[in-house]
């Protein structure tokens, strides 16, 4: 999903992007943080087109909790892609305070905000520019005439969510990069190479196949329909799938479409156990990009903290939980 272009200064770039959407719920929506009823540390490893050397991975790491002291959640995420082997690496570390308001016995809503600092870091040395290439002989030039840029630059940047939900139905939207910041790595470059602003509307259900056993999770079993949209810039992508929960084991799928056309098939397992969450994904390519970028892959793991017995009621927002 990511594309990154350098030409004479000029650099576009998408957000990262993860498949296991609820794995990483800070990442897809701040407003989820601090949506249950304990403390959790949650970490993600993306490996982008695997079969193709250099591309891009990512990781993220984050922790969230419920206060009652200010009647919301709190949470703090790390991030860090490389896109070509560390030609282009992205560090942030991002805090969110979520709001919670309950409007009625039956439906709550999650109001966030968020602010990251972000640094970009350009490998300036590993790139290969025009004029070290000849028609003839490919590239026989050692050195560029070509202006090196700031090695490294600082980016603050904001985002917002909301989340309404009821026990068994939820629905909300992300907007990430509010103001655009500016990711300039020339001074001397007039065009401000903003970070395009993405917005993120996602919405589902849990379906329970029979009544719930409330001593033990193990014969529960239900179904969850699931509908995310993301827009950012002329790039937009719409992901249709569905998770069977059985117990402690979870498999699911989605169908994502982009702008353009069809772009993978994404295949999901996912393992609960008491305190553990594990989830891995496969993305297979169904693009015309498939016979050079045939799949990616996808870690997730989530440790539950102690629960807590609130002064106030937590009311958790039951969505999948990869």
């Amino acid at each position: 999903m990511a594309l990154i272009i350098v030409v004479k200064g000029d650099l576009f770039a998408q957000d990262p992007h993860f498949s296991q959407f609820y794995a990483n719920p800070m990442y897809i929506n701040p407003a989820f943080a601090g949506s249950t009823n304990h403390g959790r540390i949650v970490t993600n490893a993306r490996n982008q087109w695997s079969s193709i050397a250099g591309t891009f991975t990512t990781m993220s790491a984050s922790f969230d909790e419920h206060y009652d002291v200010i009647n919301g959640g709190i949470g703090i995420m790390v991030t860090r892609d490389q896109a070509g082997v560390g030609l282009l690496t992205t560090t942030g570390i991002s805090g969110a305070y979520s709001y919670q308001i309950p409007v009625n016995r039956n439906f709550t809503i999650r109001a966030s905000v968020q602010a990251t600092m972000m640094q970009k870091t350009l490998d300036f040395g590993n790139f290969t520019w025009g004029d070290q290439i000849l028609k003839q002989y490919g590239i026989v030039k050692p050195v560029t005439g070509e202006s090196p840029p700031n090695p490294a630059i600082t980016i603050p940047n904001f985002a917002a969510g909301f989340i309404g939900y009821t026990r068994n139905v939820y629905g909300g939207f992300a907007v990430h990069n509010l103001t655009e910041p500016s990711q300039k790595f020339w001074n001397s470059y007039q065009n401000k190479n903003v970070i395009l602003r993405k917005v993120t509307v996602h919405a589902g259900a849990q379906i329970p196949l029979r009544p719930p056993d409330k001593k033990s999770n193990k014969n529960n079993i239900s179904l969850s329909p699931n509908v995310i949209y993301m827009q950012q810039g002329a790039f937009s992508e719409l992901n249709l799938g569905m998770y069977y929960n059985k117990g402690s084991y979870i498999i699911g799928g989605y169908f994502r479409q982009t702008t353009a056309n069809s772009d993978a098939l994404i295949v999901l397992l996912g393992l609960r156990r008491e305190k553990l969450r594990i989830g891995y994904s496969y993305d297979a390519t169904v693009s015309n990009a498939r016979p050079g970028a045939r799949a990616s892959h996808e870690v997730s793991l989530s440790f539950e903290l102690r629960k807590r017995i609130p002064k106030k009621s937590i009311r958790a927002i039951r969505c999948p939980e990869f």
